[in-house]
């Protein structure tokens, strides 16, 4: 049945207006989930001189947003500040103003629940709302990572239920994220955007858009492909590091170091791409997007067997990175059981404060089961937040680097390489370094109480 809003009436789009509002920067853009992906993307539609309407259901977010402060410590308060001081951006809380935006760009979670399936909750939880409101003439976009076949399969036939038709009345698209935290060489605009459309006139409309925020857009046949070049390239990135991971504990068995390995093979100038070992995967994509792929090939009776053994293997090394911390504390006469273990970086990589899918968090469980005692050391996270799968680990609070305070523990474990951190005072004075990022020898440090892992 239509909406009530539309009082039963269609009303096809008109297309040639809604470009020359992209084309003009006089549409207003609306972001739904104002996180790691939606705020850079509403600061840049803001920056380009578009006015947006970002929706959050977190009232704390929308509250410091809208009084100019970033939510997000890698993006400074100071673009906040100028994009709502020129009334370019705007926060909210109330999704009943969903209709306001000529575009909408769904930037919501997609995790997997506890047995590797797809958790479409947020995503669909959002479509609802937006078919509430969906009205003739608007462009929603979906941006959260997702299996082939979501923007045709689950939002399409939720908003044609309101009676308005895609490729008509409405426009889809799905155009994935490829956001990096923290990484200064490429920012938002500066990363070409892949563009899948729900017809012709939908990829135009997306793609018009978008030319107005970034410096390249990639046009692709249709949605699901869009959806699979994402999918791609991060199943690519976990395969790749799933077999350094591998190497490493084949060549640490032998004696060879891997890092010294990868960094001489790095020189080849053909055929060779660098990537580096680990204590296990995190952040949203990486170690998630794989599954939803493994789990829609299940549709079609096929099974993603390089695919889930990468899975296997990243998933286990944090395992492997307590047996070593283990072996070297009992090469030294401490039993773990009565160890104290200081762990440097919470974040899943360097340089931010992003906690998602952390291996340090499995880290922190893993000692803390064989019955050792846990600080950690990081600059960007002063304070654990709660997450999905370690709500008891909230509330810990970052310690101070100190000489002192190194000293009172059995081993230092560097699960992060911030770069604010002081290497060569943690080797100075800590009896014990097991380093699962090469960070002492990337800093110039070596000594005999560094253990690799």
């Amino acid at each position: 049945m239509p909406a009530d809003h539309l009082n039963d009436v269609k009303h096809a789009a008109d297309v040639p207006a809604l470009l020359q509002r992209f084309r003009t920067r006089q549409a207003r853009i609306g972001v739904i989930g104002l996180g790691y992906v939606g705020l850079p993307l509403a600061l840049t539609a803001a920056g380009a001189g578009f006015s947006v309407l970002g929706f959050d259901i977190n009232a704390a977010y929308v509250e410091r947003l809208n009084r100019g402060a970033s939510t997000i410590k890698h993006i400074p308060s100071s673009r906040v500040a100028e994009a709502v001081a020129a009334q370019r951006l705007e926060a909210t809380t109330d999704f009943s103003r969903l209709d306001e935006p000529d575009a909408l760009l769904i930037c919501v979670p997609t995790p997997l629940t506890k047995h590797r399936e797809p958790d479409l909750s947020y995503v669909a939880t959002t479509a609802q709302a937006i078919a509430a409101r969906l009205r003739p003439g608007q462009l929603v976009i979906l941006e959260s990572t997702t299996y082939p076949g979501t923007t045709d399969e689950v939002l399409k036939p939720l908003f044609e239920a309101t009676g308005l038709t895609s490729g008509t009345d409405f426009f889809l698209a799905f155009s994935p994220e490829r956001e990096d935290p923290g990484n200064p060489n490429f920012d938002t605009a500066a990363i070409p955007k892949v563009i899948g459309g729900d017809g012709p006139e939908a990829l135009t409309l997306a793609n018009t858009l978008y030319s107005e925020l970034v410096a390249t857009t990639v046009p692709v046949s249709s949605t699901a492909t869009a959806e699979a070049v994402k999918l791609t390239e991060n199943i690519f990135r976990a395969v790749n590091i799933a077999l350094v991971n591998e190497l490493k504990v084949v060549y640490a068995a032998m004696g060879i170091d891997v890092w010294e390995v990868i960094d001489a093979a790095k020189t080849k100038p053909f055929g060779f791409m660098p990537f580096y070992p680990g204590p296990g995967l995190g952040g949203h994509c990486i170690p998630i997007d794989p599954f939803y792929l493994t789990w829609k090939a299940r549709e079609f009776d096929i099974t993603t067997r390089f695919i889930e053994l990468a899975g296997e293997i990243n998933t286990h090394m944090p395992y492997y990175v307590v047996d070593r911390l283990a072996e070297a504390l009992d090469k030294r006469g401490t039993p773990f059981s009565r160890a104290a273990i200081l762990i440097l970086g919470v974040a899943y990589k360097k340089n931010v404060d992003d906690m998602r899918e952390s291996p340090s968090l499995k880290l922190i469980e893993l000692i803390e089961a064989r019955g050792a005692r846990v600080d950690y050391h990081d600059p960007h996270v002063p304070v654990l937040p709660p997450t999905r799968k370690h709500a008891l680990l909230a509330g810990r609070r970052s310690i101070a680097l100190a000489p002192e305070v190194l000293q009172t523990y059995d081993a230092v474990l560097i699960a992060t390489d911030h770069d604010a951190v002081d290497y060569r005072l943690v080797v100075n004075h800590a009896k014990l370094i097991v380093d699962t990022r090469n960070a002492c020898t990337k800093a110039g440090i070596a000594s005999d109480r560094v253990i690799k892992a």
